[in-house]
């Protein structure tokens, strides 16, 4: 069978596209997902949960093979050794992150979308791109002209009655602080405080693919969505991409359409076009492809918000209870570094009154700080093997812009500073910089051993003062403690470059922009250079990262993008001369 299109990624702009083209009952389309399926109804109960820190480390939706560098990688020193290698939980599930995300609904700046269109990608100003961003969400607190009430996506915000007192006590050290208190995230764009919005509908988490995939939507004759097929490569006719090949149940087989939609994020996207010979020629030439179409930017130029994280210990008195709210965060704060080149709010800081599912992390808060505004874009995505089978090397090389370091540096220091202010020290103890390490990772994944385990050390933890001090100098911290970084310059620059990571918002790596821009893989609808029948749509192809978590600006980028699709003439109704519809 023959499709009009094939979607080649089911996570959030693949259920997006999914909805809106197979609305038109013309079209036939075809939506190819690796991971399984939550259909409505059977959805996992750690994907359902509003916390969502088990479905984030549960092996199940992952890329389990996917590791990254997000040090600064040296090219012009063969001898030195690269950073280290870590895995990233890149979501490989129905839904894809909006399925195993913190479920945060984060628009971004107007500026944001300005410098979209500024660097190329014409119409994706933000009076252009506002109207999609309403037309996901259906807010459940707020309507007015910044808000949409008839989306697929509920949003929501937990009160401040149902908060935390660790929670409460961060929102009055901001005020203190001097920062305002914003009841609207997604408002007018300014500095301050505010109850963060969550795409839940109050009891459970509305991925990309519950709420664009509902029951009605899958009941459509002419939406195919095939789960656990991993495509392996495209097929061409000339310079036009035709088709998928893809394993099904461990068979090979081929899809043929007329448009082939890549939707599989920042990595995988790119990773795709230059095993099918479309990117950099040099690389492709060492890589032994023959070259379809030189673009230079694919792969290239990918970006993430470098981020670090300033813990406690959380007294008994002041911990997040289920029965207040499942939510982690319930708070943000949003405020300017105040460097030249940096717009307002260049800086994002989330609190989390709760670090992980076990008993532990019940006990440990953070104050997590990113560069929401970063400068630093000379990450990349490069084959490892010709075989479909491999992951790519990724190279995210954060901070390598030295504007970056420079505000994570002062960002920390304004962090300790409101935590051990009058309103968070009453509520916590034994600060302490934390690292998202390998070990994090080990006792974060749910099972009986961790649980255990986190029981037992709670037990001490909850003891006296010394015991629970020593406890967390001997086993928590690693490496660097509070007093070092805060009395120690350059200890706190090392701290910096060794814990910063990215938080899950891979994005740039094949971007948008205008015919004249060598770099600029896709043109503003998405279409690949050079080839037809072929599109990118994802958070690869953002011209720069918003400051934002990426999901939202993902699904308002597949609305944007479905609308164009659906407004031009299909090739049947330019042969018959009909208008479009």
């Amino acid at each position: 069978m023959d499709y009009s299109h094939i979607i080649v990624g089911g996570g959030s702009a693949g259920s997006v596209l999914a909805n809106r083209l197979s609305a038109r009952g013309a079209n036939r389309v075809l939506l190819l997902e690796a991971g399984q399926d939550t259909p409505p109804g059977q959805v996992p109960k750690e994907i359902a949960d509003t916390y969502p820190g088990t479905a984030y480390f549960d092996p199940r939706f992952h890329w389990t093979d996917l590791k990254v560098r997000t040090q600064v990688v040296s090219h012009n020193n063969p001898e030195a050794a690269p950073p280290p290698l870590r895995k990233y939980e890149q979501a490989r599930v129905l839904g894809g992150g909006s399925s195993i995300n913190g479920q945060m609904a984060n628009r971004g700046a107007p500026t944001d979308y300005d410098e979209w269109a500024a660097r190329g990608a014409a119409g994706w100003h933000w009076d252009a791109v506002l109207p999609y961003f309403r037309k996901v969400e259906r807010d459940l607190d707020i309507a007015d002209e910044w808000h949409g009430q008839d989306g697929h996506i509920t949003v929501t915000r937990i009160p401040r009655e149902r908060w935390c007192e660790h929670s409460r006590a961060a929102a009055e050290a901001f005020r203190q602080a001097g920062f305002k208190y914003l009841p609207d995230q997604n408002g007018p764009f300014e500095d301050g405080y505010f109850p963060v919005t969550v795409s839940i509908d109050g009891k459970q988490r509305m991925s990309a693919a519950l709420g664009y995939l509902s029951e009605q939507v899958r009941q459509r004759g002419n939406l195919t969505i095939s789960t656990r097929t991993q495509a392996t490569g495209l097929l061409f006719e000339g310079t036009r991409c035709v088709g998928v090949t893809a394993l099904v149940d461990g068979q090979e087989r081929e899809f043929r359409g007329r448009e082939i939609i890549l939707s599989s994020g920042a990595i995988h996207s790119p990773a795709m076009l230059l095993r099918n010979g479309i990117g950099p020629v040099g690389h492709l030439r060492e890589m032994g492809i023959a070259v379809r179409a030189a673009l230079p930017g694919v792969g290239q130029r990918l970006m993430d918000h470098p981020s670090i994280a300033l813990s406690s210990f959380i007294r008994r008195p002041a911990r997040l209870d289920d029965a207040q709210s499942r939510r982690h965060i319930l708070l943000g704060l949003r405020y300017s570094s105040g460097i030249p080149e940096a717009p307002q709010g260049d800086m994002f800081v989330c609190v989390a009154s709760k670090s992980a599912w076990h008993s532990v992390g019940q006990q440990i808060g953070s104050l997590l700080a990113f560069v929401n505004k970063t400068y630093s874009e000379s990450g990349q995505v490069r084959l490892a093997s010709t075989r479909w089978q491999d992951e790519p090397q990724v190279e995210f090389n954060l901070l390598s812009d030295r504007r970056d370091l420079d505000r994570l540096m002062a960002g920390f220091r304004m962090l300790a500073a409101i935590q051990l202010s009058g309103p968070l020290a009453a509520v916590t103890t034994d600060p302490f910089p934390a690292a998202y390490s390998d070990r994090v990772r080990a006792i974060g994944v749910v099972n009986e051993r961790n649980r255990w385990l986190t029981r037992a050390v709670a037990a001490l933890l909850d003891g006296p003062q010394a015991l629970r001090s020593w406890l967390i100098e001997r086993y928590v911290v690693e490496g660097f403690t509070f007093r070092q970084v805060m009395e120690d310059e350059e200890a706190l620059e090392a701290f910096i470059r060794k814990a910063t990571i990215g938080v899950w918002h891979a994005s740039c790596s094949c971007r948008m922009g205008a015919e004249d821009d060598p770099m600029a893989v896709v043109d503003t609808e998405g279409r690949v250079r050079g080839i037809e029948g072929l599109r990118v749509v994802d958070a690869s192809i953002f011209p720069v990262v918003p400051c934002a978590n990426t999901n939202f600006p993902v699904l308002m980028t597949a609305e944007k993008i479905a609308d164009a699709i659906l407004a031009a003439p299909s090739p049947a109704r330019v042969l018959s001369g009909a208008d479009p519809a």
